[in-house]
């Protein structure tokens, strides 16, 4: 098969055609990315709990007991995981991607492929440790006796705008770690200090009821802010979605829009430079 590189082609182009041409290199990078995820391991898809379970329990201790966070009449451990599942996801995708090009760098420099595939394993990739999780959260609902509100029919609008921002944040970070391998050592600072920056351990209204307007603003800056409220509000029937998660919301369409447009420029000269 004859393959023709058009660099007339828009920089923000998908290339859904070509990407959907190579779906079976698709489908082979991801399963592949997924056996050597839990190759030689003991535990196997065990290890998709262990993290959330350890972080959980963190988070039960310092901010449901010591600092004995409000969470009304939702149980801490139900509410913190309901955020957890949201940032799982972001984050596998997040670490993940960051290196996805280098590490698929000797494929890069031998055949001609869409880039865009090899993030595009990644976050195929994580949907199943995001299952994972998401189940684990459903036990832990039925076990508190707390069950979804009729909020979940939402749940797929919000867990697309999950994937939109892991993706795109991926997609960036897999594009400048090519161009500066600094990325490689920001990439889990990053991570750890988003767990944090995010309301994931504690409600967003926290922090906004107790700073001013503007810098409440600034807080919604962050994507995930706004998708793990939205979680909430699908899951636990919390709050609604108001003007700051749509500042969220938004951000994630303009990253969305420049995380592609940057991976299309650094594409062209990927092969060059890694």
């Amino acid at each position: 098969m004859k393959t023709i590189v058009d660099a007339s082609r828009s920089k923000v182009d998908l290339g859904l055609k070509e990407l959907f041409r190579y779906k079976d290199l698709f489908l082979i990078l991801a399963y592949r990315d997924y056996r050597v995820r839990y190759a030689q391991t003991f535990l196997g898809f065990i290890w998709a709990f262990v993290q959330p379970l350890f972080t959980l329990l963190i988070f039960t201790l310092v901010f449901g007991k010591a600092a004995k966070v409000d969470t009304g009449d939702i149980p801490y451990p139900v509410f913190a995981m309901v955020g957890m599942s949201a940032w799982s996801y972001f984050s596998f995708v997040m670490s993940q991607s960051g290196g996805s090009i280098l590490g698929s760098q000797g494929m890069i420099k031998k055949i001609y492929f869409p880039r865009l595939v090899i993030p595009l394993g990644k976050a195929f990739v994580g949907l199943i440790d995001f299952a994972i999780v998401f189940v684990f959260m459903l036990i832990l609902m039925f076990t508190y006796g707390f069950y979804p509100s009729f909020n979940i029919v939402f749940l797929p609008v919000f867990f697309l705008i999950n994937l939109v921002c892991a993706l795109s944040v991926g997609l960036l970070l897999s594009a400048l770690t090519v161009r500066y391998r600094d990325f490689m050592h920001i990439t889990p600072f990053l991570v750890q200090f988003g767990l944090y920056a995010t309301p994931i351990a504690y409600p967003a209204e926290l922090v906004v009821k107790n700073i001013p307007s503007w810098l409440g603003f600034i807080y919604f800056l962050n994507p995930m802010a706004g998708v793990v409220e939205g979680y909430r509000y699908c899951i636990l029937g919390l709050g609604n979605i108001n003007d700051l998660s749509i500042v969220s919301f938004i951000v994630i369409f303009l990253l969305f829009i420049f995380s592609l447009y940057y991976f299309r420029k650094v594409e062209r000269i990927m092969a060059d430079i890694v």
